[in-house]
């Protein structure tokens, strides 16, 4: 089973902004190979041995057979895998790379591509995907394909992906009369108001302060807000339509469980199974997590998009994605392995194909197949139309979403208002910019 998806969010707050401290004292690859895959027609085979490393935190059985697959087609590749725990993937990568000694391929979140690109440790993959009979860039879904291009040019591979959508207490739900899920914002803050009984510790919604910003994202989309200007130069997450779902966020603290503001998306799933919380903002990754670790509440939860606002159906979107380091010795090798990964036959059983997996897949064609093998996922592939990529393409917005996340937090805990914490958070992240 993959690493839960909630990781994004984790990883977006701590080790990334590391990467930013640590990538911008030198050292590491000064070229991005923009030489490598120039020619026509396919990628020739290496002429000797070679070995190409893969590091990631899903080295599971099914990468392991993955890895196995490929070498009986190449038999002069062969895959090493290299493990990295998630919660350091981005920080150790970041030394890797400072130092001279990334491994040739990498497992990547896709919030960590643009970053990485914008330092010259990725190589760029046009020349390679021009050549390619697999990869087909119109099929990818705009949302996914949004944070593997920096400055017009592809550096990694949409490999799997999850939009975020509503998880809700059926059997809470009929308790408290409610037919059916939210499908607008005074909908769903009136059924967080129904759903609140504190006395039974029973409450509406679930918040995380420590994961703020990510959980803001969907609502500030849905009111018609945006985070950067379109030329990336200037913050607009504080303008009106910002601050109108800032407002109505940090509201729903009020029919949120207290125990868990502290906590995390991980962490507070426990308030959704337990009952504490009716209803849950996730992404698809949290119907595995659910039907693993809490398989006695199976039938007392469904799924649904989110509530549209002003601007209608909107979501964020994360994923995870193939990219290639400047370090390698052997691009074209590399290439043929995530060719390999990302090629729609092996995203699909990468996917809803696997037992406990519920990720979904980042190609358009492969949609209709998600939901036949995993009818649970219906609700977020629908929202695959209106997912807005959280991920915004510019290597300084780590360290913006940081600022972001330390000042709704604040407001969620009463220290300042909505308002005042975009106010505040929009100033810090102008500087961040302009520096």
């Amino acid at each position: 089973m993959k690493s839960p998806k909630l990781r994004r969010a984790l990883l977006a707050i701590g080790p990334v902004l590391g990467l930013l401290a640590v990538a911008s004292c030198g050292g590491g690859s000064s070229s991005t190979n923009s030489d490598a895959g120039k020619g026509s027609g396919a990628v020739p085979e290496p002429k000797k041995p070679v070995t190409i490393t893969f590091q990631s935190w899903v080295n599971n059985d099914s990468m392991k057979k993955f890895a196995s697959d490929f070498h009986k087609l190449h038999p002069n590749i062969t895959i090493k895998l290299q493990n990295v725990n998630a919660d350091s993937a981005g920080t150790k990568l970041t030394t890797q790379v400072a130092a001279g000694e990334a491994p040739d391929t990498v497992f990547l979140d896709s919030g960590d591509v643009a970053d990485f690109a914008s330092r010259g440790a990725l190589v760029n993959l046009d020349n390679y995907i021009s050549r390619s009979n697999v990869i087909k860039p119109a099929d990818y879904i705009s949302a996914f394909k949004t944070p593997v291009i920096y400055n017009g040019s592809f550096y990694g591979l949409p490999f799997d992906g999850e939009t975020t959508g509503l998880f809700y207490r059926t059997d809470l739900f009929k308790a408290a009369g409610i037919k059916s899920p939210p499908k607008t914002w005074d909908e769903f803050l009136a059924d967080a108001k129904k759903l609140t009984i504190p006395s039974k510790k029973q409450y509406g919604f679930a918040l995380f302060a420590n994961e703020a910003y990510y959980y803001w994202y969907p609502w500030l989309y849905q009111a018609g807000g945006d985070l950067l200007s379109k030329d990336g130069k200037d913050v607009v997450f504080d303008s009106a339509a910002g601050k109108k779902a800032a407002e109505y966020y940090v509201n729903l603290v009020k029919y949120a469980p207290p125990d868990y503001l502290n906590s995390d998306s991980y962490t507070g799933g426990a308030a959704f199974a337990n009952g504490q919380s009716a209803m849950y903002m996730a992404g698809s990754w949290f119907a595995s997590y659910m039907d693993s670790s809490f398989p006695k509440i199976k039938g007392k939860w469904s799924t649904a998009p989110l509530p549209n606002g002003v601007a209608g159906c909107k979501t964020t979107t994360a994923g995870d994605d193939l990219v290639i380091t400047s370090d390698t010795k052997n691009p074209d090798a590399a290439w043929k392995w995530i060719e390999y990964l990302a090629s729609p036959k092996n995203v699909g059983l990468w996917t809803y194909g696997s037992k406990d997996g519920s990720e979904l897949p980042p190609l358009k064609s492969l949609l209709d197949d998600a939901v036949k093998a995993k009818p649970v996922l219906k609700g977020f592939v629908e929202l695959m139309k209106c997912g807005v990529s959280g991920t915004v393409s510019n290597p300084k917005f780590p360290k913006i979403q940081e600022a972001l996340n330390t000042e709704l937090g604040k407001a969620m805990y009463g220290d300042e208002t909505a308002e005042q914490a975009l106010e505040n958070a929009a100033q810090q992240a102008q500087q961040i910019l302009e520096h």
